[in-house]
């Protein structure tokens, strides 16, 4: 008899506590390693889809301003040095960044003035694939164009100019058709006249060349700050701007999900320390009387708190192991419940089994260290006066 062969003794003799106590245990696990799993791949996919709701990013070309006035009467500001981008160039730098797999989506706009049946009105030139992703709550009465000169019109200016889908209108003597009516964005949107880009730089503009670029960046990988910053190296003379409010607003909605899975998980942690430490408590005032044999055999101190350590680690180390296992599976089946199961790219990762073993045990002794310190310090000669 040792120190290794005791707790496996005692354990095998209470196997009906032993087999409840790592039921709970592992079943805690299993909670918190399919918890931390989903909420991965749902923050992940939950950022993907705010993408939809607008770009948080803005490439403008530089420009400088000037305020004249002269006799006290202000005439307003004047750009200086305003040239349009190129669009290629953009598209091609923005995509040879290191952090490009953070980008979701680049659009570039052709902003121009035009006159559609004599009322002044503004052109928005886009590329529809890439808007429609951009701006994925927008909707229309109608369809989105199919043909170079299809437009969709703003709610406001569709007003303005009295039109519906299947119209057609003049935009500075250019024939073009109403594919789509944009409904009510509450926004800028509902002013203009949006138009495919190669029909915008056909007629308003020139090939290659657009006014400013709206790019849409995942943020919960890395910083803002990181992707801007790269993005002004690989572009130089253009300015960049980061719409922090709308990262903010991105970043609480992710970053909430995995706050409330972590409070979860050490709530769930808790529970199951205080499971095993009630456990064990109860099991070294069980063993009074073996204890005290034990102690006047010559095991110290040291011996009889390693033996109910060791017992705490056996129960963490196979809770870890099945929890792990249990944990992938739930998870998966949580993802096919929320249709997410495509998206999701989980697998067997020795390096997180082996993380997750390690932390349950560590808490598992942690748990025990109040009953293992009690039963070393019982004296043999209180342990043996019931005998």
């Amino acid at each position: 008899m040792n120190l290794l062969t005791i707790p496996f003794r005692n354990t095998r003799r209470k196997w009906v506590k032993t087999v409840l106590l790592l039921l709970v245990f592992a079943l805690g696990v299993t909670s918190i390693v399919s918890l931390n799993y989903v909420s991965s791949v749902v923050g992940e996919s939950l950022e993907k889809k705010l993408t939809a709701y607008g770009a948080n990013i803005l490439i403008m070309p530089k420009s400088e301003k000037l305020t004249v006035s002269y006799g006290g009467f202000s005439m307003g500001d004047m750009a200086l040095g305003v040239t349009d981008l190129s669009e290629s160039e953009v598209v091609s730098r923005t995509g040879s960044i290191e952090l490009k797999d953070r980008i979701a989506v680049v659009a570039p706009k052709l902003v121009a003035m035009a006159k559609a049946n004599d009322v002044a009105v503004g052109v928005i030139g886009v590329r529809w694939d890439k808007e429609q992703v951009l701006k994925g709550y927008w909707a229309v009465d109608g369809t989105f164009p199919t043909s170079d000169t299809g437009v969709v019109v703003g709610s406001k200016a569709a007003a303005r100019l009295s039109l519906k889908p299947g119209d057609t209108l003049e935009l500075d003597g250019v024939t073009a058709s109403v594919s789509g009516v944009l409904m009510p964005t509450g926004s800028d949107d509902d002013s203009v006249i949006f138009a495919g880009m190669q029909f915008a730089q056909a007629h308003f503009g020139s090939s290659d060349r657009v006014s400013f670029v709206e790019v849409a960046a995942l943020c919960a990988g890395c910083p803002i700050e990181d992707i801007v910053s790269q993005l002004q190296a690989s572009l130089p003379g253009t300015d960049i701007q980061a719409l922090q409010s709308i990262v903010k607003q991105r970043m609480y909605s992710v970053n909430f999900v995995k706050q409330l899975v972590l409070t979860v998980s050490l709530i769930i942690l808790f529970i199951a320390c205080c499971m095993v430490g009630v456990t064990m408590l109860s099991s070294v005032n069980e063993r009074i009387k073996e204890i005290g044999l034990l102690r006047s055999l010559g095991f110290g101190r040291a011996s009889i708190f390693s033996i109910f350590c060791f017992e705490a680690m056996l129960i963490g180390m196979l809770a870890g192991v099945i929890g792990y296992f249990g944990g992938v599976a739930l998870s998966l089946e949580m993802l096919k419940v929320l249709d997410m199961a495509e998206a999701a790219t989980l697998s067997f990762d020795l390096t997180h089994l082996a993380m997750t073993s390690l932390l349950i045990v560590l808490v598992s002794v942690l748990s025990a260290f109040f009953p293992a310190w009690k039963a070393s310090a019982i004296e043999p000669s209180e342990a043996l006066i019931s005998l």
